[in-house]
């Protein structure tokens, strides 16, 4: 049969009306929508307090709002070069040199991504091949078992221990010869834990031995407590060049709609991430690009006012939590508190339902952020106002959340009600083939 000619009519076939599912399996099938999401839309159906999505609902820096308004008035919108804005790349530089302790070429060496969901998804994409395996420790953020999926990697779990240590030998235990990537996220989401030096330099070691990459999601470095310090694993020795360096602007400076992200990397790896990143999405949005310059010109009181804020928010939400009954502990960084529902008795997509009805308050259920377990923990939020913080305490301690019903949100009813969409893990595991 001749190829149609460009813009002949191809005869409709005889099946044209039968459904075209069920369709042969795709990567999609191997994991489910995000159950973060899903809470906040589901929060917005209750009227909740969403404590589910870390977005904050007080406003971004004016700086950045001027800056915004400002690049848009001056026609900056038009696409921008596609690896970032030149005057954002270097700013990028120089605040990562002098931050981070990194130096890195801004016309070679850093990519500015639509956030940092695409960069860690550019990231697996230039850096794997179908089969190799990504270790992900876990509790982890949803997006990475998904991000390895469809990147056509295997995610490889180990774990971060409750008390947020890690077992050496089980890490080591855990790596094959097609293990090709692990993903460190500090500060962590969902626990809290920030990565000690220590802790990095062993990671480092089986990145060198092994002959891995490592690709840090470090969105969260500036919100740290207690004196903890923010360690990024590409400045150690012998990893400047098999690091992938993620960051963001949306935690830091409160512009999570924005959606500008960033990849640090050598220039070889840099080369195939740019590759990805143009068939991706072309570019970041061009005048939010030359609004976030102004986010890198603050001073240095901004951060620690930043810090300052959410240690007092973190206190706000960690006492209302133990008063209304949760198991947590405080969090060393990021903004989320990880809880202990096991006492309940309830599944945590149960007693993620039960919050939303009954107390009106939305949060995560825990096994989003596991690949075993997690069916005991949730995940709340304190990147909120603080009358906002101090509502849904006063909801949680008035709510009658651990008395009586036990899992009576059985599959049954989820399978009819729309949180039944929640999935227990934030995607599924692949198939043996």
């Amino acid at each position: 049969m001749k190829p149609a000619r460009p813009g002949a009519r191809i005869p409709a076939r005889k099946a044209a009306g039968k459904a075209y599912f069920p369709a042969r399996p795709s990567r999609a099938d191997t994991f489910t929508e995000s159950v973060i999401r899903e809470m906040t839309r589901l929060s917005l159906q209750h009227n909740a307090i969403n404590l589910a999505q870390g977005f904050p609902d007080f406003p971004c820096p004016a700086e950045l709002k001027a800056a915004a308004c400002e690049a848009v008035s001056e026609d900056f919108n038009q696409y921008a070069i596609t690896w970032g804005a030149k005057d954002l790349r270097e700013a990028l530089a120089r605040r990562v040199k002098e931050y981070n302790g990194m130096t890195f070429d801004s016309e070679t060496e850093i990519t500015v991504t639509c956030g940092s969901t695409e960069a860690m998804m550019a990231s697996m994409l230039a850096v794997t091949r179908p089969g190799d395996e990504v270790i992900v420790p876990e509790p982890f953020y949803e997006n990475y078992g998904p991000d390895a999926q469809i990147s056509g990697a295997v995610p490889l779990y180990i774990r971060i221990e409750d008390d947020f240590s890690i077992n050496e030998e089980a890490w080591e235990a855990a790596i094959t010869k097609k293990s090709r990537a692990i993903i460190i996220n500090t500060p962590n989401n969902p626990t809290g834990k920030v990565f000690s030096k220590q802790e990095l330099r062993f990671i480092a070691d089986l990145c060198i031995d092994h002959n891995m990459v490592a690709i840090t999601d470090e969105i969260y470095e500036h919100i740290l407590y207690d004196g903890k310090k923010h360690v990024s694993i590409g400045s150690l020795s012998g990893m400047r060049d098999r690091t992938i360096t993620i960051g963001s602007f949306s935690k830091t400076y409160s512009v999570t709609g924005w959606r500008v992200g960033y990849a640090l990397a050598g220039r070889a790896i840099t080369a195939r991430l740019r590759k990805i990143h143009d068939f991706l999405t072309v570019g970041a949005p061009a005048p939010l690009q030359h609004a976030c310059v102004a986010a890198l010109s603050l001073p240095e009181s901004y951060y620690r006012g930043l810090a300052e804020d959410y240690d007092r928010k973190r206190k706000i939400l960690y006492n209302g939590l133990l008063n209304a009954g949760f198991s947590c502990r405080l969090p060393e960084g990021a903004y989320y508190i990880f809880t202990d529902i096991a006492e309940s008795g309830m599944t945590d997509v149960a007693f993620a339902q039960r919050l939303v009805e009954t107390a009106g308050v939305a949060a995560v259920p825990g096994s989003s952020f596991c690949h075993e377990g997690g069916e005991t923990k949730l995940r709340f939020t304190f990147s909120k106002k603080d009358e906002t913080l101090e509502e849904a305490c006063r909801r949680l301690e008035k709510a009658d959340l651990w008395s009586g019903n036990g899992n009576q949100f059985t599959s049954q009813t989820a399978s009819r009600h729309p949180a039944g969409r929640l999935q227990p893990r934030g995607y599924r595991k692949p198939s043996a083939s």
